[in-house]
């Protein structure tokens, strides 16, 4: 069982930035891959970025290239995703996923609204 809390979420003007963090618990030490996914209305699920644990190998999805970071700190348990350069395309709600060798373990999600 793995446990994902997100947070640092909300409302930030066209060109502002934020930084989303995850933190994991419970049976961490099986955990191979954590990404961030986001979904805005009417569109389909789509992969921002990931990340493999004990690597630090990281890749990201076309719309988050050259604008957004994924890390981690493996002393903390908690993966980041620092999102720079925002606009309201990116308005979505964005959630934490882990993955280790049979399911996959999601956070709650966090609403990310790029808006004037």
């Amino acid at each position: 069982q793995v446990q994902l809390v997100e947070s640092g979420g909300g409302l930030v003007q066209p060109g502002g930035s934020l930084r989303l963090a995850c933190v994991a618990s419970g049976n961490i030490f099986s955990i191979y891959v954590m990404k961030w996914y986001r979904q805005a209305p009417g569109k389909q699920r789509e992969l921002v970025a990931s990340i493999i644990w004990n690597e630090g190998a990281t890749r990201y999805g076309d719309s988050a290239k050259g604008r957004f970071a994924i890390s981690r700190d493996d002393a903390k348990n908690t993966m980041y995703l620092q999102m720079n350069s925002l606009q309201p395309e990116d308005t979505a709600v964005y959630y934490c996923s882990a993955q280790n060798y049979d399911r996959n373990y999601w956070g709650q999600g966090t609403q990310v609204t790029v808006s004037s």
